[in-house]
């Protein structure tokens, strides 16, 4: 009671939280999200693997020149319309040189319906004249030697060299950043950095087909506008699901 006889309201400090950010464009993962990142990408791969078995590369190709086209014309594009514009594409240039020596313009109106036709129409032309000039016409089959093709950075090379040679790399394309970002495997958004930091987390062997299994998933549960999180089967493992069950 106060000295006039009512009552004493006491006022209640209200404690004011920060409220994480729970949406899936947006979300990064904590450094206590990340610290058990090891344990659950072991999870996160057996788990992908049972629900992804068909997983591989979707783009068509039988040597590794057509790859190396294919993965440039891939930019901003569908796989199904790559696929669509090789058919013929590879029937009419079967070897390097052919690319070096066919007309700018022309090869812009093979590959039109891929999107920014100049622009990689001038990367291959470019690539296949180091192809010719520095490796007898021959693909490299090493990431220093990829490295060094003009216009060709980690991400084409990896591609190669798991689907092409048989030797394991992962590709860090937008929905392997995007999935190792909510899954909390990384906070990194930086290409190559991202993928030395999922070099650490899965075994060598399984560097491609972790590559396209995160790819299948992305494009089938966890979907870059709106993830199907209630029926994706990685959810108890992962650093974005485990924060909204």
């Amino acid at each position: 009671m106060n000295p006039s006889g009512g009552k004493l309201i006491k006022n209640k400090k209200t404690t004011k939280h920060k409220v994480p950010d729970l949406s899936p464009q947006t979300f990064n993962p904590s450094l206590a999200i990340l610290k058990d990142a090891p344990q659950r990408a072991k999870k996160i791969f057996s788990v992908l693997q049972k629900t992804h078995p068909d997983a591989k590369i979707a783009l068509n190709f039988s040597n590794p020149l057509e790859l190396l086209v294919a993965t440039v014309l891939s930019a901003q594009c569908t796989d199904v319309r790559v696929n669509i514009v090789t058919k013929d594409l590879f029937k009419k240039y079967r070897k390097a040189a052919d690319y070096v020596k066919v007309d700018q313009q022309e090869l812009e109106e093979d590959i039109k319906s891929t999107g920014f036709y100049r622009n990689k129409a001038k990367s291959i032309k470019a690539a296949c004249g180091d192809i010719v000039d520095k490796f007898s016409g021959k693909v490299p089959d090493n990431m220093d030697d990829l490295l060094s093709l003009a216009g060709v950075g980690r991400k084409t090379a990896n591609v190669i060299l798991g689907n092409a040679y048989g030797q394991p790399g992962i590709v860090t394309d937008t929905h392997v950043i995007r999935l190792s970002r909510l899954m909390g495997l990384s906070d990194q958004t930086d290409p190559v950095k991202l993928e030395f930091a999922l070099m650490e987390l899965i075994p060598k062997k399984e560097w491609t087909f972790f590559s396209h299994l995160m790819i299948f998933h992305g494009r089938r549960i966890c979907r870059a506008r709106r993830p199907d999180c209630e029926s994706c089967p990685v959810r108890p493992h992962c650093g974005y699901g485990r924060l909204i069950l």
